[in-house]
């Protein structure tokens, strides 16, 4: 028996819109900690690992481990049904064929239900290994998103370099190159708009801009984004919704003679 209600519907939502572009169908594994996703994108170039924390619902039940098959596309579709400020309780049966979808309004006048047949995908756990990074970068998601949308128009890669100084953002195409700084600030009037780095060697490397900007469709879900990165190591990077919701994508760099 799973049955999980999300008094904040819009954060389901949120999720299947930052995810639902790289991966097609993927399982999501329910748990007593909460519902996890981890998937390859299409292209096995990047990684996305999800997890909906059991403490963001009320209730929760999960009396065994559930993986539910699931076509994100399909979902989605239903999950548009829903308004932002709905209830949305899930729950399968234990047959385990179909997930049950409940939708109800703030002033519980209006409900929904629907059912999506769930899939038998045969799908490997891969093991995330712990990194000790080299540099790690809090900033605005919005400003990350920001980042990405303007260089994405001059290059499709983009360096990201991090001394103490700063961390620079540099895209060269055949148009011209962009070259975009932040500063650490720790300013408490910038709020959410302050960067803070945290850095044990100076750190610079390429990615496909292309990723970063789908990575970006989770910004609606945290005022912050963090960026980890080591040399010859994937980027990490994070979207923490504290109370309920953690998105993670991993992005390998680019070598010089891709380019």
């Amino acid at each position: 028996m799973f049955e999980a209600r999300l008094s904040q519907g819009s954060v389901l939502k949120k999720v299947l819109e930052a995810v639902k572009e790289l991966v097609t169908d993927a399982n999501f594994d329910c748990s007593e900690t909460g519902i996890s996703l981890q998937a390859m994108d299409n292209s096995h170039v990047a990684l996305v690992s999800v997890l909906l924390k059991a403490d963001g619902f009320d209730p929760y039940t999960c009396d065994r481990n559930i993986p539910l098959g699931v076509n994100l596309g399909s979902l989605n579709k239903i999950l548009k049904c829903a308004g932002n400020e709905d209830t949305i309780t899930l729950k399968v049966d234990d047959t385990g064929d179909t997930l049950n979808l409940l939708f109800e309004s703030q002033n519980n006048d209006r409900f929904g239900e629907y059912e999506l047949k769930l899939m038998d995908i045969d799908q490997e756990h891969l093991g995330i290994p712990e990194t000790e990074y080299d540099a790690i970068v809090v900033l605005s998601s919005g400003e990350f998103q920001r980042i990405c949308r303007d260089l994405s128009g001059i290059s499709e890669s983009v360096s990201i370099s991090v001394t103490k100084e700063g961390v620079r953002f540099q895209a060269k195409g055949e148009v011209g190159t962009g070259n975009i700084t932040l500063r650490p600030s720790s300013s408490v009037d910038k709020g959410s708009e302050s960067v803070s780095i945290k850095l044990t060697s100076p750190v610079d490397l390429t990615f496909s801009l292309k990723y970063l900007s789908n990575f970006t469709k989770a910004a609606p879900l945290s005022d912050k984004v963090t960026l980890c990165m080591a040399t010859n190591t994937p980027l990490l990077v994070e979207y923490n919704m504290e109370e309920c919701a953690l998105v993670r994508y991993y992005l390998a760099p680019k070598i010089e003679d891709e380019e």
